[in-house]
């Protein structure tokens, strides 16, 4: 169905009937209001799963949705995951997957224009790290098994944690640059490269606040990678797939 997610009568519509349902608050980096934004689709999904009677709900959250605040963007998904917990009767698994193999990917353009990758992120920090159809596979085993009761909350980590430094050699060795070098920005530099690429200010700032709580160790996974705990290790790691997202050969 096609229809506006912040409507909770649409939302409603689509849910009826449904043994589970799949959630998430789309990222847009051009919301002037992002939390404002967030707040309303997440209301409207919570609506919508109580008027509709859907009993199992599986959301896309994020490591580091335990911490309150102070975390950039992630402070919506803790509010939205609080909302999901007053849920009643409804028994709802949040995803707390790591940072996607494809936000490393995106730098590809910046990387090919300028020979660097950057970003405010501190480039020595181990980051919990993931590959998103790995997440999908999670959701969809999830959505099918309903094997959880309450609230549940599962980790998806990659098999190892990578420092950005680490992850834009493998980016360099798929681009043929096997020098390329990590750097990182000064946040206020950094909110300015972002602005100036079409990214409302707001968001910009919560970038920024992110990547700090991610050198600090605010955001950080509650279980550690595990070889053969499938619930928090995923199996596909960057080199596997930064070919394909660069659309170029592995190597």
């Amino acid at each position: 169905m096609a229809g506006d997610a912040s409507d909770p009568a649409f939302l409603t519509r689509a849910f009826r009937g449904a043994h589970a349902v799949h959630t998430l608050l789309p990222y847009d980096p051009a919301s002037p209001d992002y939390h404002g934004d967030q707040d309303r689709l997440g209301e409207s999904i919570v609506a919508a799963v109580r008027a509709a009677g859907v009993r199992h709900v599986v959301a896309l959250s994020s490591v580091g949705a335990d911490v309150p605040a102070g975390t950039g963007f992630l402070t919506s998904l803790f509010r939205q995951e609080q909302r999901l917990r007053a849920l009643a009767d409804v028994h709802v698994l949040a995803l707390r997957p790591g940072y996607f193999f494809e936000s490393v990917a995106a730098a590809a353009d910046v990387v090919r224009e300028h020979g660097v990758n950057v970003d405010a992120i501190a480039g020595d920090v181990p980051i919990p790290m993931v590959a998103t159809r790995d997440v999908g596979d999670a959701a969809a085993r999830a959505l099918v098994a309903r094997d959880w009761s309450g609230f549940a909350v599962r980790e998806l980590l990659g098999p190892r944690d990578l420092t950005y430094a680490e992850a834009t050699r493998i980016l360099g060795d798929a681009l043929g640059r096997p020098d390329l070098g990590y750097v990182q920005l000064p946040g206020e530099e950094m909110a300015a490269i972002l602005v100036q690429a079409g990214f409302a200010p707001q968001v910009a700032a919560l970038h920024v606040e992110f990547a700090g709580a991610l050198g600090d160790g605010t955001i950080r996974a509650q279980e550690r990678s595990v070889a053969g705990t499938r619930s928090t290790t995923t199996p596909t790691g960057f080199e596997d797939v930064v070919g394909e997202l660069m659309g170029v050969a592995a190597p």
